[in-house]
């Protein structure tokens, strides 16, 4: 249950007043920690996509701080791009009391603190993640643990690119057989996976360009300018090894579909 749902609740069961009612709304849309950050406890209700807290450059104890604001308010934190200095504080903070499931992905640099009683509510959609090659998979590996939180059922296929083109065939198949309602394709280097992929299936493909690549086409340019440039209708395009924004777009368009 959303924190707007239960505050109204409470009202209809005169177990609060109105005016501690708008109180309780306007608390809740913002909170401060400290005077280095301000947390957007609302967004999750308003858009249907979790604020994340970005780790990269952030001091590590600031990091804690932001975290147990969210794990105070919101039950759950997800943490991404984070270093091992990182990690080993927040590993000190809060895996150790029993009270919260800490789930840290390696691959895709994200980590999932959430109280031991909450659970991510399954909202029905399904997302297709496809990697070009297995450079790709830590931003895929992103990509998969933000819908997964949205609700969303993923199945992965990697290191299938047009270096092998017949490697596409067989999961692409298996994904449109099981229903997939959006698929996240990441590829690097000159990035032509994507426009092959929304060449062959009737739903949304999100192309994610992978900051691979050297030469003019270095750091993901070459990959952006071919996804941006496909002749391929229903590809859609984030920005350079944008994992977080592919796999929370990828979930709205899937969970909508699934409603």
């Amino acid at each position: 249950m959303s924190e707007i749902k239960e505050i109204l609740l409470k009202l209809l069961e005169k177990k609060i007043s109105i005016e501690d009612a708008e109180k309780l709304l306007k608390a809740n849309i913002i909170e401060e920690v400290g005077e280095v950050a301000k947390l957007d406890i609302f967004r999750r209700t308003r858009t249907g996509t979790p604020e994340v807290i970005f780790a990269q450059n952030k001091d590590p104890q600031v990091l804690i701080d932001i975290t147990s604001g969210f794990l105070k308010n919101k039950k759950f934190a997800i943490i991404s791009r984070y270093n091992e200095k990182q990690k080993d504080l927040i590993l000190r903070n809060f895996g150790n009391n029993g009270d919260y499931i800490i789930d840290i992905n390696e691959l895709g640099k994200i980590i999932v603190i959430k109280d031991i009683s909450y659970n991510f509510a399954k909202k029905g959609g399904i997302v297709g993640i496809i990697t070009a090659g297995s450079s790709d998979i830590p931003i895929a590996a992103e990509a998969e643990v933000i819908a997964k939180t949205m609700g969303c059922n993923v199945i992965s296929s990697y290191d299938v690119g047009i270096a092998g083109i017949h490697r596409i065939f067989a999961p692409l198949s298996d994904m449109i057989k099981k229903g997939v309602h959006v698929i996240i394709v990441c590829a690097g280097m000159e990035g032509t996976l994507p426009g092959v992929v929304a060449a062959l299936v009737d739903v949304p493909v999100i192309g994610v360009p992978i900051s691979s690549g050297y030469g003019m086409g270095e750091k993901g340019k070459g990959a952006l300018i071919t996804m941006l440039q496909s002749c391929s209708p229903g590809l859609l395009v984030v920005n350079i090894d944008n994992g977080f924004g592919a796999g929370a777009s990828a979930a709205i368009i899937a969970n909508k579909i699934a409603e």
